[in-house]
C-alpha cells in the first residue's frame, strides 16, 4: 500500500490576505514586483524564498489570476485611500515643519558647501 504524503499549501489566506505560508509576505507584495517586470528569480532573491515556494506562488497566481488581480487592485485602492487620509491629516504639521526648517539658518561651517552646491546647480540649470 502506498501512502500519499500531503504537503501543506504554500499560499494560505490569513487576516492579512493571501500569504506565503510561514511568512508575513503577502502575494500583493509579490504582485508589485510582477507588475514592475521582475523575474521570478529576482522576486525569490528579494524575499528570500526557496525555489519551491516561488514556483508554488507563481503557479497559484497563474491558476487564480482573476481572483488575485481583483484582490491586488482592492489592496492598491485601500492603500491609496489610507495614504490620502494621512497626507491630508498631516498637511498642516508638515507645512509647519517645512517652515521651521526653512527658518533655521545653516551653521557657518556649511555655508561654503551650500555655496558650492548652489553654484553647481546653477551651472547645470537646476532649480
Amino acid at each position: 500500500m502506498t501512502e500519499l504524503i500531503q504537503r501543506p499549501p504554500t499560499v494560505v489566506r490569513t487576516e492579512r490576505g493571501l500569504t506565503v505560508a510561514g511568512t508575513r509576505l503577502t502575494l500583493y507584495s509579490i504582485m508589485d514586483c510582477i507588475v514592475g517586470g521582475w523575474s521570478s528569480e529576482e522576486i525569490r532573491d528579494l524575499f528570500s524564498l526557496t525555489e519551491g515556494q516561488i514556483a508554488d506562488v507563481m503557479a497559484y497566481i497563474e491558476a487564480h489570476r482573476e481572483e488575485v488581480e481583483a484582490e491586488y487592485e482592492q489592496v492598491l485602492r485601500e492603500a491609496a485611500e489610507i495614504r490620502a487620509y494621512w497626507e491630508e491629516r498631516n498637511r498642516e504639521r508638515l507645512a509647519q515643519i517645512a517652515a521651521e526648517i526653512a527658518a533655521t539658518p545653516y551653521p557657518p561651517e556649511r555655508a561654503a558647501i551650500r555655496a558650492k552646491l548652489a553654484a553647481e546647480k546653477a551651472r547645470l540649470g537646476m532649480p
